[in-house]
């Protein structure tokens, strides 16, 4: 059982920096629609 959570251990390890480095490099478009949202002046205080 020992051998089998230093697995599970190092396998959940190497995921998390396998999963950083993969946010970390990766190159996210920019949004490339407008958005416009009309907000009424009720929602405003005075």
């Amino acid at each position: 059982m020992k051998v089998l959570y230093r697995f599970l251990g190092i396998a959940l390890l190497l995921s998390l920096v396998a999963g950083g480095v993969f946010l970390m490099t990766w190159d996210i478009p920019p949004p490339s629609a407008e958005v416009e949202k009309v907000i009424p002046n009720d929602r405003f205080p005075r």
